[in-house]
C-alpha cells in the first residue's frame, strides 16, 4: 500500500510538469497501460493475503481513478494549449489584399492595328488580305520594280525554296519570297475586285534588317489604296492629314516631302509634328520637330497597266505605314524593340 501511494504521489507531479500531450501519453502507458507499473499491482492481488486484498484493492483504484483524472485534466489543459498555438502559427490576415488574376490585354500592335483599320473603314474603306509567302511577280515586278532595284537582292528579301517547278532554286534569288511589302495585296485587289476600290492591307512582312531602334526583320504594315475616277494628289493628301489628326490628336500637323518609289508618281514621305515639343525641336525628333511617319503617292500609270487598269480612265494612290512606328511615335516610346521583348511591366502601361 506504501508502494502504490509513492506511486501515485510521483505519477501526478510528473503529470502536472508534462508539457506536451505527447510526454502525458508516455506517463499513462508507463503507468496505467497494459504493462504499466500501476496495473501490475492489480495483476498480482492473488499474492496478497485474503484479509488484505480488499484494501490493497480499495488504495489501487483510488489511486487509478485520481491518476486517470489527472491525465484527463491535464490533456485538456495541454491541448487546448496547443491548438492556441498551432492557431497562432497558421494565422491568416484577413486584411491584407488578394492575389487577384491579372486580366490579359490584347497586345499593343494588334491594338494599333485595329485602329488605324477602324480610322479608314470608318470613311468607306475595307480590309483585304493576302499570303505571306509570296511570287516575285506580285511583289516587285508588278509593282513597277526594276529587276535591279536593290531591294530584289538577297541582302534585302528572304527568299525560299521555289517548288513548283522540276528543279528546286536553292540558292539565290527565286519567284518564290517572304513579301517584303503589303503591296501584293493591292495587286491582287486589282485583278480581282470590281472598281473602285477603297482597300487597306494590313499584315505581316519581312525584311533582311538588323534589329536595332528604328528597324525591325519582322514587322507590321498597312497599306492602302484608292482607285477611282477623279482622284487627284489632294485627295491624298487630305486623307492622310485626317489619318494623322485621328491617330495623334487634332493638333498635330503633316507635312510631304517629296521621294522616290517605283510604284507611285509622284511619291512623297509624309511626316507628323513631334507630339514632344510640338514642333519646337526636342532630343526625339533630332532638333527638327518633325517625325516621319509613311511613305505615299500616286499610283504609277504603269502599275496600273499591270492590272489590266486603264490609267486614261482611273488613278489613285497609295501609302504604306509601319505599325511599330505608329505605336512608337503615338506613345513616345523609343525603341521598337521594346514592343516585341514580352517585358510585362512594360506592356501594362498600355
Amino acid at each position: 500500500m506504501d508502494e502504490v501511494t509513492a506511486l501515485q504521489a510521483a505519477t501526478l507531479a510528473e503529470i502536472a510538469a508534462a508539457a506536451t500531450t505527447d510526454e502525458l501519453e508516455a506517463i499513462r502507458i508507463k503507468v496505467v497501460g497494459k504493462s504499466g507499473s500501476l496495473t501490475g499491482y492489480l495483476r498480482s492481488m492473488n499474492q496478497v493475503a485474503p484479509e488484505e486484498r480488499a484494501e490493497v484493492g480499495k488504495t489501487v483504484n483510488i489511486a487509478r481513478n485520481q491518476i486517470e483524472s489527472a491525465l484527463e485534466a491535464q490533456k485538456k489543459a495541454l491541448a487546448g494549449a496547443e491548438l492556441e498555438a498551432r492557431m497562432q502559427a497558421d494565422a491568416l490576415d484577413i486584411t491584407l489584399p488578394g492575389r487577384a488574376q491579372q486580366m490579359g490585354t490584347r497586345h499593343l500592335i494588334n491594338r494599333i492595328t485595329d485602329e488605324i483599320a477602324e480610322v479608314f473603314m470608318g470613311i468607306g474603306y475595307s480590309v483585304a488580305t493576302g499570303p505571306e509567302v509570296e511570287t516575285d511577280y506580285y511583289n516587285f515586278e508588278a509593282l513597277n520594280a526594276p529587276a535591279d532595284h536593290p531591294s530584289r537582292s538577297m541582302q534585302d528579301t528572304f527568299y525560299v525554296r521555289d517548288l513548283s517547278g522540276d528543279t528546286t532554286n536553292v540558292k539565290g534569288e527565286s519567284d518564290v519570297l517572304l513579301r517584303t511589302q503589303t503591296s501584293g495585296v493591292q495587286v491582287h485587289a486589282m485583278e480581282d475586285q470590281e472598281l473602285p476600290i477603297y482597300i487597306i492591307a494590313p499584315g505581316k512582312v519581312y525584311r533582311r534588317d538588323v534589329a536595332d531602334p528604328s528597324h525591325l526583320p519582322q514587322f507590321n504594315q498597312i497599306e492602302g489604296l484608292v482607285v477611282d475616277k477623279g482622284i487627284t494628289f489632294g485627295d491624298l493628301k487630305g486623307t492622310l492629314d485626317y489619318f494623322c489628326k485621328q491617330m495623334f490628336g487634332e493638333e498635330r500637323k503633316t507635312r510631304f516631302r517629296a521621294h522616290y518609289f517605283p510604284f507611285t508618281e509622284p511619291s512623297a514621305e509624309v511626316d507628323v509634328s513631334c507630339g514632344i515639343c510640338h514642333g519646337e525641336g526636342c532630343r526625339f525628333c533630332k532638333g527638327t520637330g518633325w517625325l516621319e511617319i509613311l511613305g505615299c503617292g500616286m499610283v504609277d500609270p504603269n502599275v496600273l497597266r499591270y492590272s489590266g487598269i486603264d490609267p486614261e480612265v482611273y488613278s489613285g494612290f497609295a501609302f504604306g505605314v509601319g505599325v511599330e512606328r505608329v505605336a512608337c511615335l503615338k506613345y513616345n516610346v523609343p525603341d521598337l524593340r521594346m514592343l516585341l521583348e514580352g517585358d510585362m511591366r512594360f506592356l501594362r502601361q498600355f
